[in-house]
């Protein structure tokens, strides 16, 4: 029993470094995507080569499941478990280790219907709620899981994960004095526990005390040297605060420990877009899309630098992937529906802008953008009926009400070019005279539209969307300002 124990050890050691590659107090949007709760890290050397496995020998048996783990091959982890001794596999302890080996492996009702029983049997058995409150994790049910580690706290008042699990809880519902109260509780019970280290620094961080988050970081960091989660965390306070080169630094100590944590290759690549490192950071972006394909973000900055550097095929992919993923995300249809625009694609330039306005629909120039290439793609009364849905909402006094309005009747130009000339705001200045070059081009008056047209770059309000679509129009034309 004796070896057992040892190589039950070996395997919790284990089994924490590969829960902490998934740190449950990283910061949004990387806490809401953490799937399981983190045991404190602890730095687990390099698993060997694989040996040939006694398997008349639970200890050899239970050495090479914690190597397997190490290496996160957890079918074969769990696989070696059918072949331990019947007898000492229905052992407490053992049932215990494959219930949370089912748990990192993302099987929660398999390590539930493990844990369940022992629990029923040993209602105070905290191995056993732990491992039914990290199912209930993993199957997004928070109530239950609460109340689980509640239930861990009155047998175990002083246990540093039970409260560090609900700091985090609290954490990601933004309750953060809440979440401050469970991680003083964790530290207190264990000064050193390594997550709740790092979720008090990130409530620190929130309340804009970044030296008491810092120290707490160092010391993680300190501590921990192998564990990428508090160098991550602490880049993420260095860029916040405006250092930028030293955020680097981190993330690139913390790629160099964890280089398949998509989170730390978004952060980096943001890193290296704030040190203007661009094309570098389109290479991270492009591994985390690698990584993960169904995550929204890193497409987000692809997209954005492949838009600014001219590759308007691959930022128009990325756009694509983006309407599909985050279609709420609205800025990625208006992206795309410039870049279609550029290309006169006329009516996929119009379906952008209509997902774009039904996203944001206090944005009138997606309407006026979806109206206008609406008109280039068939005749001036096609989008008459959107155009006087969207006027029912517009602010009659608004300048954006005239040029709605004018787009809806295909007159009128007269007094809504005066109240353009008027307008103080030149940004809704420089863009509603867009519309109106747009309005005199369908109408085929080209003087006129190249005469607003010119005036919107003379504005130069380069950072309006309407302006990077004016430059192409421009240079179509021939047209440079005097």
């Amino acid at each position: 029993m004796r070896k057992i124990c040892f190589c039950l050890g070996l395997i919790a050691l284990t089994f924490s470094s590969c829960s902490s590659a998934k740190s449950a107090v990283q910061d949004t949007p990387v806490i809401t995507e953490s799937g399981q709760p983190a045991a404190a890290p602890i730095v687990v050397p390099a698993a060997p080569p694989p040996a040939v496995v006694d398997l008349n020998d639970t200890q050899a048996i239970l050495t090479r499941v914690a190597e397997l783990l190490a290496r996160r091959d957890f079918p074969a982890a769990l696989a070696l478990f059918d072949r331990i001794d019947p007898v000492e596999a229905e052992k407490t302890e053992i049932q215990i280790l494959r219930a949370s080996v089912l748990n990192t492996a993302g099987r929660p009702a398999e390590a539930r219907a493990i844990a369940a029983p022992i629990n029923a049997k040993e209602p105070d058995n905290i191995d056993a709620l732990m491992i039914l409150a990290d199912a209930a994790a993993l199957e997004a049910k928070e109530r239950d899981r609460r109340a689980l580690l509640e239930r861990v706290i009155k047998i175990d008042p002083k246990n540093a994960r039970a409260f560090t699990d609900l700091g985090n809880i609290a954490l990601r519902a933004q309750s953060l004095r809440t979440a401050a109260n469970y991680f003083d509780q964790a530290l207190a019970a264990d000064s050193g526990y390594g997550e709740a280290l790092i979720g008090r620094a990130i409530v620190y961080r929130y309340n804009k005390e970044p030296k008491k988050a810092e120290q707490l970081l160092n010391r993680a960091v300190s501590l921990y040297p192998q564990w990428a989660s508090p160098r991550h965390e602490r880049a993420r306070l260095y860029k916040g605060a405006g250092f930028n080169k030293e955020a680097l630094e981190d993330l690139n100590a913390a790629k160099q420990l964890d280089p398949d944590n998509y989170w730390i290759s978004v952060d980096r690549g943001a890193a290296l877009v704030e040190l203007n490192r661009k094309s570098e950071a389109l290479e991270e972006f492009t591994r985390a899309i690698a990584m993960d394909p169904n995550n929204f973000l890193a497409y987000v900055y692809s997209a954005g630098i492949k838009d600014e550097s001219g590759d308007y095929a691959g930022a128009e992919r990325d756009y694509a992937v983006l309407t599909k993923l985050k279609p709420e995300y609205y800025f990625a249809f208006e992206g795309l529906g410039i870049i279609k625009m550029r290309n006169h694609q006329w009516a996929e330039a119009r379906d952008a802008f209509l997902e774009a306005y039904k996203q944001a629909p206090k944005e009138y120039a997606y309407a006026l953008l979806a109206a206008v290439n609406w008109i280039r793609a068939g005749r001036p009364s096609d989008p008459k009926q959107f155009l006087a849905q969207v006027l029912r909402t517009a602010p009659r006094d608004s300048l954006e009400y005239s040029i709605l309005r004018l787009f809806h009747d295909m007159n009128g130009d007269l007094d809504a070019s005066i109240k353009a000339d008027r307008e103080k705001n030149l940004d809704t200045k420089a863009r509603m005279i867009f519309y109106l070059a747009n309005y005199y081009d369908v109408r085929g008056n080209k003087t006129l539209a190249d005469k607003y047209f010119l005036q919107v770059q003379e504005l130069d309000r380069a950072w309006i969307p309407e302006w990077r679509i004016n430059e192409w129009f421009l240079e179509e034309r021939g047209i440079k300002a005097f």
